[in-house]
This record gives C-alpha cells, structure tokens and sequence, in this order.
C-alpha cells in the first residue's frame, strides 16, 4: 500500500483529535508532521511530537495538509492553503473561510463523496453542526425528498475552543466556592445558562448570527439543493462537548415513522437509540468521544404535513471535525 506525508496544520483541540485519528485507524502514513504558530513538543496518541512553526516552505513534499482551522477566524488556510496546493498538496481545510468557494467542494463522505471527484486540491470540512445534520437529513432525503429543515441547536463550548472549556470550569468552580464569576470568550456567563448566539451578525440574513447562516447554506451545497428551506436557530450551552441538535423535516410525501427508523439506523455512520418508554435516547454526555451520529426521538410532526421531528448527538471534535476530515483523507489514499 502507498504511503502518504502528511501535515496537520494547528495544535489545538481540533488539530491534536485529527492526530489521533490518524494513529487511531491506521492511515498509511510514511510522514506525519505537525505545524502551528509556534515551535515546541507535544504528547499526543501516546507519541511525542516535535511541533513546527508554519512556513511556506513547510508543505514542500507534503501529499496531504490536514488544516484544522479556526471557527470565526480567518485560519492558516487563507495564508498557507492555496499555496500549499500550489506545491502539490491537496489540502482538507476544517475552518470556514472556503466552504462556499465554488472552486472547493464541500464534503461529508457518506453523504456527497461524489463532490470529491473533481476537486482542484482544495477540499472543506463543512461546519461541525452542518455535519451531524445532514447525516441524520440525508438517508431521509434520498428516500422521501426533504424540502424544509428547521433545526435549533444546543453546542457545546468545545466547539468554540480549549479557552471556552476552560472558562466554563473555572465559572462552575467559582460557583461552588460562592466566588464572583468572570467571563471573557463570551458576552454572558455560560455555566447554568443559555446562550443564543453564535458567530456574528450576518448582513446577507438579518437577526441571523454567522453559525445558524452557515447551517442554511452549507446544507444546500451539500445536498446540491439551492433552494432548499432551512430554518437555523444555534444556541451555546453549558456542556463541554457534543452538540444536540432538534431537528424538523418537512418532505414532499409522507414519510412512514418505521421506514425512517429503518433508514436512521441503516445509514454508515449512524446509530439509532430510540426507545422513549425506557428513556434511551442521546445526550452529549454519553456520546461524547464516540464516532457515530446518535439519533433518537424520532416521531411524526403533528403540526405539519409529511413531517418528522428527530434528536440527533453528535461529537463535533470527532465528527464534527477531526473524524470527518481523516475520512476525506482516507478516500483520497484508495
């Protein structure tokens, strides 16, 4: 089997899971190097690693650049990406900046592979809520044709980096010894609270934040749907990883609740748990660090016509990033 030099570019959360991942499920790497802003070494998958400083020069040889990216911030990808592909490199870029380029597909494997066979070195990991909606939208779709999507959000502060993790243990902490609570990554105090706002204001959709306009837009490419509708309210909470999601589809015919079941749990890459009476369902604290997109509460909307409400759990470091990249990675090396 052919081996493949690879780059993970960033450190991070993000970075040191795609790291993981790799060594995890045996990619066939002959080379794995890892860039970031600055020089040192880090521990990771049980392996010590020498981390180097990001240059041009850095991807000179590299078959494959994992970019682990920055939601909301403009990542390495705009200074390193196409100058990477440049080289040679076929870049797998996890942050935002790319995504609606029309020259780069954007890529959930089991559901739009097909979108890589004409990629230009450049490929997007969509947005971590994006994915696990889709997953538990697709196998619906192909079968009974989904034409309205409302979905709210509850995310968990993983998904805005290590600072927000930590800030959430410090608040709780602070809490319990009846200290005064600071805050500093987001506009109100996370611990015990709600917060619905991600992103910021977007001008192209007005009283939408930048997260809940990617949902719309990410979910139409994906799906080669332009004019799908899709409705996005993303909301922060106090959890520290896993996102959940409430999700309703409205389809051209009437989806028969059994025939879904069936297609949920059949679908690569998705795991039923759906059994109300006996409270099995998925929260993020049992799914958290598991691969699969979890989905439960799967019942008929009686407010709408031809339509199913579901409750789909999903790790956004896993497949919400890290996983989703590698496995675009891996069907590029078959």
């Amino acid at each position: 089997m052919k081996k493949y030099r690879i780059a993970v570019v960033g450190a991070g959360m993000v970075g040191k899971k795609m790291v993981e991942i790799l060594v995890e499920r045996n990619f066939p790497y002959s080379d794995l190097k890892i860039l970031a802003t600055r020089e040192r070494d880090e521990e990771i998958a049980g392996k010590s690693f020498r981390v180097e400083e990001t240059k041009a020069e850095s991807f000179d040889g590299v078959d494959i650049a994992l970019f682990a990216g920055t939601e909301g911030g403009k990542g390495a990808s705009q200074l390193f990406g196409w100058d990477a592909v440049k080289k040679g490199t076929v870049v797998i870029d996890n942050g935002g900046d790319f995504r609606m380029d029309p020259r780069v597909p954007l890529v959930v494997p089991e559901v739009n592979s097909h979108h890589l066979k004409n990629h230009r070195g450049f490929i997007s990991n969509p947005n971590c809520s994006t994915i696990q909606m889709v997953m538990a939208i697709f196998p619906i779709h192909r079968e009974y044709t989904v034409d309205r999507i409302i979905v709210s959000t509850f995310q968990a502060v993983s998904g805005t980096g290590r600072n927000a993790v930590e800030e959430l243990e410090r608040q709780v902490k602070s809490y319990s010894a009846g200290e005064p609570i600071g805050r500093e990554v987001y506009p109100y105090q996370i611990a015990f609270n709600a917060i619905p706002q991600i992103g910021g204001l977007s001008d192209e959709f007005p009283g939408y934040y930048t997260e809940e306009v990617k949902m719309v837009k990410e979910t139409r490419k994906i799906l080669d749907c332009p004019g799908m509708q899709v409705s996005a309210t993303c909301v922060r909470i106090p959890v520290f990883n896993a996102h959940s999601e409430c999700i309703t589809v409205q389809c051209r015919r009437k989806p028969g609740l059994e025939k879904v079941r069936e297609l949920l749990g059949s679908f690569p890459g998705n795991s039923l748990m759906d059994e109300p009476s006996g409270s099995i369902y998925p929260t993020p604290l049992e799914i958290s660090g598991k691969d699969d997109v979890f989905i439960g509460r799967v019942r008929e909307n009686p407010a709408l016509e031809n339509a199913i409400d579901m409750w789909v759990v999903s790790d956004n470091i896993r497949k919400g990033a890290a996983l989703n990249a590698v496995q675009i990675a891996e069907i590029l090396a078959r």
